[in-house]
């Protein structure tokens, strides 16, 4: 079955009646998520995209069924979104926002602990299960249902990896973008876990890039446990500068660490095969899995 996103997903949009939140969902309803509801408050009782407001996450999720949530919250209110969405039990919050001041994340977070909320973001483009699904802003088109799972930090290169992996023959099953805060909710690891449990994923590929640790993290894991399915890395940025951000706020390498020569040299070290290209991910995946059968 499809990780985190199915048929039986129920989702609210937190924020809808704003203009990412109203272009956004549109759009997701075109592709085939049941929406159910939105979240603004102050705006209750009224109706936007025919579908019904509500004041509070409890109070949606109360009368739609929903159990999952999309934030479309500016910054400097998205931290008690997600904080409101998690003291409702929401099970999945996915959250778009860029840029959540860190203190705040650092709130949600605590929030987070010994709950029953999974959080995908901040930063998130979102996940996309082809044929079922999205919750987020990830391009769709060159999307194909398959084997490959995806986990990724980067919007961009998020898209052009499902083409390539598409063009290949294989489809994805599930991909899902971690986020590239500094501090977000689930990480690279237990996205991986969730993928290599999944009957309907073959093979993982990872994207990644300069700062933090979230590669050498999920590097551990993996010389740990040796699992069967293919897993191939990319992880960009070999060429940044030290000690300055490249593109969003979790891009940075700072004192020597988070580099992507270390990160590489770690998943290597685990028996993860290392696309040596953005453009050859795809290839690298297929030949990985053409192996193992």
């Amino acid at each position: 079955m499809a990780v985190f996103l199915d048929r039986d997903t129920r989702a609210i949009c937190q924020g809808m009646t704003g203009w990412a939140g109203t272009h956004h969902v549109a759009r997701m309803m075109e592709y085939g998520t049941k929406v159910v509801g939105g979240v603004t408050p102050g705006k209750g009782g009224r109706s936007h995209l025919n579908l019904p407001v509500y004041d509070r996450v409890a109070d949606a999720r109360r009368e739609t069924g929903a159990n999952a949530s999309i934030l479309f919250v500016p910054p400097p209110t998205a931290a008690a979104a997600m904080i409101e969405a998690i003291e409702a039990e929401m099970p999945l919050v996915v959250v778009v926002t860029e840029r959540v001041p860190v203190l705040d994340m650092v709130r949600v977070r605590d929030a987070l602990k010994g709950g029953r909320t999974i959080l995908v973001g901040a930063n998130s483009q979102g996940i996309l299960v082809p044929g079922i699904g999205k919750l987020g802003v990830m391009a769709t088109g060159s999307e194909r249902p398959g084997g490959i799972g995806i986990v990724s930090r980067s919007a961009s290169l998020t898209s052009e990896v499902v083409a390539q992996i598409t063009t290949a023959g294989l489809g994805q099953s599930t991909t899902v973008g971690i986020g590239g805060d500094p501090i977000h909710g689930i990480g690279m690891r237990e996205c991986l876990e969730r993928l290599l449990d999944d009957a309907d994923t073959e093979g993982v590929v990872l994207i990644g890039e300069i700062g933090g640790t979230e590669e050498e993290e999920v590097a551990d894991y993996i010389a740990g446990l040796r699992p069967s399915k293919p897993i191939v890395a990319l992880i960009v940025g070999r060429e940044a500068p030290p000690a300055r951000r490249m593109g969003h706020a979790g891009t940075l390498t700072l004192r020597g660490t988070g580099d992507a020569a270390a990160k590489i040299k770690a998943l290597a070290a685990a028996g993860v095969r290392i696309a040596p290209s953005p453009h050859l991910v795809g290839e690298t995946i297929r030949q990985a899995l053409a192996e193992r059968r």
